[in-house]
């Protein structure tokens, strides 16, 4: 199957979808709740709509335009694995639309908190193309691969890079988001911003975790602003988070800020417990910038009131990423385009010097 030819079954695969009986989402949205109540019916119906973005032929066609695709007669597909994080749902897709789009073979290690999503869209692919679907299985385990993709926390990473360092390989660690506050944000602003930091109730790395702010008048803002999405402490999950963590701040006499429903504590970390979000104050934009610069490997995206700051982007934006945004600013695509030359060099070692 050349490329246009897969290109064509990718734009009938979201066609499918979109097109399927309400009831038969209800049921999909149910089931994933009931195997992960972090999964609600709402949050999975926004992480499919997602998904079914980066399926939009318009948007595959201008990202794989500046790639030149291997694809050639001769082109030698291999085995990719693939081993999938669990925090939010889906979140492995992107990277099984790369491997199908460079005409490799996706081999999958589920998350046994997200296993349910990716199959049934694999079914869905299933149902208009026999043959593209064959290029996807689901694995227990994953030797023997020619190449893997990973995802997970630090302590994961280590795992990964320990048994396939010596493969070519993508591995992810731990990352989180950020935003950057200059007093000027309105409530519109706000609400922009709650969904950056509530969606998903904070599991993903592009959520943001800690803000920096310019003085205690905008933390003030802040505090206030967020008070709108009290909706969330309805989750039994995040409340048990939020109850937590604010039962650990007051045994410690931790200083904190409380709307509520979520908690504030100054700290020099970026990534936060579920429920808390950190703040640090910052005096000068250019020791920011250097300082955010300096942590770049630890974040996923920087959000500001109408993409303000430097390298961020509008708030409200942070889980809408468009098909040709990377995580961890890692090019997946020409991972996989490269991918026959890394082995060959890998098979002939270092070469000797003439």
């Amino acid at each position: 199957m050349n490329l246009n030819e897969r290109l064509i079954q990718l734009s009938g695969w979201e066609r499918h979808i979109k097109n399927l009986p309400e009831e038969e989402k209800t049921i999909l949205f149910k089931q994933m709740h009931d195997q992960n109540s972090w999964f609600t019916p709402e949050q999975s119906r926004l992480a499919l709509e997602g998904i079914l973005a980066y399926l939009s032929p318009e948007k595959v066609r201008q990202w794989i335009s500046s790639y030149k695709f291997l694809d050639k007669e001769h082109f030698e597909e291999r085995n990719i694995g693939i081993i999938m994080a669990g925090n939010i749902p889906g979140v492995g897709f992107h990277d099984l639309l790369c491997v199908l789009l460079s005409g490799h073979r996706a081999k999958i290690k589920l998350s046994s908190t997200d296993n349910i999503l990716i199959p049934w869209l694999v079914e869905k692919l299933g149902e208009i193309s026999p043959e593209l679907v064959q290029a996807v299985s689901f694995e227990e385990r994953l030797n023997g691969m020619d190449a893997y993709i990973a995802t997970g926390s630090d302590n994961s990473a280590r795992y990964f890079d320990y048994y396939f360092g010596r493969y070519p390989h993508i591995i992810r660690k731990n990352r989180t988001s950020v935003a950057i506050l200059d007093g000027n944000e309105t409530q519109e602003d706000w609400n922009k911003l709650s969904k950056d930091i509530f969606q998903y109730y904070g599991l993903g790395c592009r959520n943001v975790s800690k803000i920096y702010v310019p003085n205690q008048q905008s933390l003030q803002g802040f505090l206030k602003g967020m008070e709108p999405a009290n909706q969330v402490i309805d989750h039994h999950k995040y409340l048990n988070n939020y109850d937590y963590n604010k039962s650990k701040y007051l045994v410690n006499r931790s200083p904190h800020f409380d709307n509520g429903h979520l908690l504030l504590v100054e700290s020099k970390e970026l990534v936060s417990p579920i429920a808390v979000v950190y703040f640090e104050y910052y005096a000068d934009l250019s020791m920011l910038r250097k300082q955010l610069k300096d942590q770049e490997n630890k974040i996923q995206c920087m959000v500001s009131r109408d993409g303000w700051f430097d390298g961020s982007i509008k708030m409200g934006n942070a889980q809408c990423p468009e098909v040709s945004d990377y995580a961890d600013k890692v090019d997946t695509l020409q991972f996989l385009l490269n991918l026959e030359q890394e082995i060959q060099q890998r098979v002939m070692g270092p070469q000797k010097q003439g």
